[in-house]
């Protein structure tokens, strides 16, 4: 018998409890990750949408850089909005350090402040984009799963997969997303 594929969600900061539902939806089991041990037991990550100086900054007050890094690299990786900015090769405006999974360049805050946050359907499936960062350059090694606004807003390359939109907000279980995130592992 197959056990359920366990998700870990970086807890340190942001949009974690709203991805439960849908995980779960998929059969897979939710799982807020805090610490080495924790990193160590999941099979993916999803790194959530939050505002990402902060989650690099307690991700260096707590010493965690080179551990995530080293299980960034071995696990299925999906990063949303925040998450996203983190896992890019260049973050603009203002440059801040990243993990470098994805070979795309991440304007912060491309779509303006947070009185410019907006809903879309992305795939027929509601979103929203909350002080979304806009993807502004992309290796011919990404794969573009969705655009909105002539930007693409949802990719993947390998087994890292990148959103710059929150699906996790909407309450209709479990979005597409999580659905094709899941299916990847």
């Amino acid at each position: 018998m197959c056990s359920k594929p366990v998700i870990g969600v970086f807890a340190l900061q942001g949009a974690v409890i709203p991805h439960k539902p849908h995980i779960e939806a998929c059969g897979a089991e939710f799982r807020a990750v805090k610490t080495q041990a924790d990193f160590e037991a999941v099979d993916a990550f999803i790194l959530p949408g939050g505002e990402s100086t902060t989650m690099l900054k307690l991700i260096e007050r707590f010493d965690l850089w080179d551990i995530l890094a080293e299980q960034f690299a071995e696990k299925p990786i999906w990063g949303i909005c925040a998450g996203t900015i983190l896992m890019a090769e260049t973050v603009t405006d203002p440059v801040q350090k990243s993990f470098n999974l994805l070979p795309i360049t991440v304007r912060r805050n491309g779509y303006g402040r947070q009185l410019n946050s907006h809903h879309a359907p992305i795939d027929g499936y509601n979103v929203s984009f909350i002080r979304a960062p806009v993807i502004t350059d992309i290796s011919d090694s990404i794969t573009v799963l969705a655009e909105h606004e002539g930007s693409p807003v949802w990719v993947e390359c390998g087994n890292k997969v990148a959103s710059t939109f929150h699906p996790e907000l909407t309450m209709d279980y479990p979005s597409p997303m999580h659905k094709a995130f899941i299916a990847k592992i």
